[in-house]
C-alpha cells in the first residue's frame, strides 16, 4: 500500500509567511462571502469529523483527505482538556479514539462519568492536561467496518482548536480556496459544570486568528443556551452562522433537561419552534432520516415538510451524516457486497435523493462523494 501523502510537519519560514500571506489575502476576498449565501448555488459540503470514512476521525490527516476531495467546510467537535485548552473529539471519553486503553501509565484514571444522560465508563478528556493528551495517538472509531483506516492507527495526535484553525488557514492558501470551519460545542452542559465552560475559550481562540475572524465559521450545538450565548456575544459577524442541531421527539437538549425545561426537540420542529430557533440561529440541521424517513422495509419513504418548514422560518437546512457503508445506507441504495463494504454508486444516489428535498448542506463522511452528488 502506497504511504500516505501529508502536509509536511515543519514549513521553512519563507514558506510559512508565504502561506500565511495567501490565507489573509483569501479571507479578505469576496469568495468568502459567497459562501455564507442565503442561497448557495448547489449545496455545501461538510466534512464529517474530517474524511472519517478514509482516515481516523478528527486528526489533521482527516482534514486534510476532506480538503484535498473538496470539502466546503471542514468540522471538529470540541471538549476541554483538564487545563482547559479545546481539543477535537467527538466526546469526552477517549476510549474509542485513541490508543489511552493501552497506556498502563494512564490505567488509574479510568471512571464511570454521567455525561449528556447517559453513563460512560472509560478515559475522559477533562481528566487529562493537554501534555498528557498529546502523548495519546489517535485510532479508528469504527476498525470492524472501516478497517483501511486502522493502517493509521497511532500516527497522528489529537489536534487543538488552535491548531485546526492554523492547519486549515495554511490548506486554504496551498489550494487557493475557501475552507470553512463547522466547529461543534459537545456536551456544552457537562464541561460548564466540571468548570471547564467551552463558549469563552472558543471565543478567545477562534477571534485571536485573522482567519477565523474572517474565514466561515458555523458553530454547531444540540444545546441551546450556549447558542443563544453566542449570538449574544458575537453578534450578527458576516462570516459567523450557527447552527441549532435537533433530534426529533420527546427528547430535550441537555441545557434544558438539566434546568428542569420541558422543550423537545420535537417541539423545537413546529413552526413556532422554528421561528424561535431563527431568533438566535441561522441554520436548522435535523438528521437525515428526519428529512427522509426510512418506511418498515427500510427504504426511503417520503419526504417531511422538514426543508420547507425550516425555510419558511427563515432558516438555511442542513443535514447529518452520510456514510458510504452498505449498512448505513437505505435498503434502495444497498449493493450485494455485504453491510460492512463501500458503496460509492449507493451512497452518491442515497444523497442525490436528499439534495433534492431542497437542502442547503449536509455532512459526510467522504466528502469526495458528497462533491460528487452535489455537483
Amino acid at each position: 500500500m502506497r504511504a500516505p501523502v501529508l502536509p509536511q510537519r515543519h514549513l521553512s519560514r519563507r514558506r510559512f509567511v508565504q502561506a500565511a500571506t495567501g490565507a489573509l489575502a483569501l479571507a479578505a476576498s469576496p469568495a468568502f462571502a459567497g459562501m455564507l449565501a442565503t442561497a448557495p448555488a448547489r449545496p455545501l459540503v461538510y466534512g464529517h469529523r474530517g474524511a472519517s470514512a478514509l482516515r481516523p476521525e478528527h486528526t489533521l490527516a482527516s482534514y486534510a483527505k476532506a480538503i484535498a476531495d473538496g470539502a466546503d467546510y471542514v468540522e471538529p467537535d470540541l471538549v476541554a482538556t483538564r487545563d482547559g485548552v479545546l481539543v477535537a473529539r467527538h466526546e469526552s471519553n477517549l476510549i474509542d479514539t485513541t490508543d489511552v486503553a493501552r497506556r498502563p501509565e494512564f490505567a488509574s484514571r479510568r471512571s464511570k462519568k454521567m455525561v449528556d444522560g447517559s453513563w460512560h465508563d472509560g478515559w475522559h478528556v477533562d481528566d487529562f492536561t493537554l501534555a498528557e493528551l498529546k502523548t495519546l495517538r489517535a485510532i479508528e472509531r469504527l476498525p470492524a467496518i472501516r478497517t483501511g483506516n486502522t493502517l493509521y492507527d497511532g500516527q497522528f495526535q489529537v489536534p487543538t482548536w488552535e491548531e485546526i484553525i492554523e492547519f486549515v488557514a495554511a490548506q486554504s492558501a496551498a489550494s487557493g480556496r475557501v475552507i470553512g470551519l463547522v466547529p461543534e460545542l459537545k456536551s456544552s452542559t457537562y464541561f460548564s459544570e466540571a468548570g471547564l465552560a467551552l463558549e469563552d475559550r472558543f471565543m478567545a481562540t477562534m477571534l485571536a486568528h485573522e482567519y477565523t475572524r474572517r474565514a466561515p465559521v458555523e458553530i454547531q450545538s444540540f444545546e441551546t443556551a450556549n447558542l443563544k450565548y453566542l449570538r449574544n456575544k458575537l453578534g450578527k459577524r458576516a462570516n459567523v452562522r450557527l447552527m441549532q442541531l435537533v433530534l426529533g421527539g420527546e427528547l430535550r437538549p441537555m441545557d434544558v433537561a438539566k434546568t428542569g425545561g420541558k422543550l423537545t426537540f420535537g417541539q423545537m420542529l413546529q413552526p413556532a419552534g422554528l421561528r424561535d430557533i431563527a431568533a438566535y440561529a441561522d441554520v436548522l440541521a435535523p438528521p437525515t432520516r428526519g428529512v427522509i424517513p426510512l418506511g418498515a422495509d427500510q427504504r426511503l419513504a417520503s419526504p417531511t415538510s422538514v426543508v420547507d418548514d425550516a425555510h419558511r422560518a427563515g432558516l438555511l437546512l442542513h443535514t447529518w451524516t452520510f456514510r458510504p457503508e452498505n449498512r448505513f445506507l437505505a435498503a434502495d441504495f444497498r449493493d450485494g457486497n455485504g453491510e460492512n463494504a463501500r458503496n460509492e454508486a449507493g451512497a452518491v444516489a442515497e444523497m442525490r435523493r436528499y439534495i433534492a428535498t431542497g437542502l442547503d448542506g449536509f455532512f459526510s463522511d467522504d466528502p469526495g462523494l458528497g462533491r460528487i452528488a452535489a455537483g
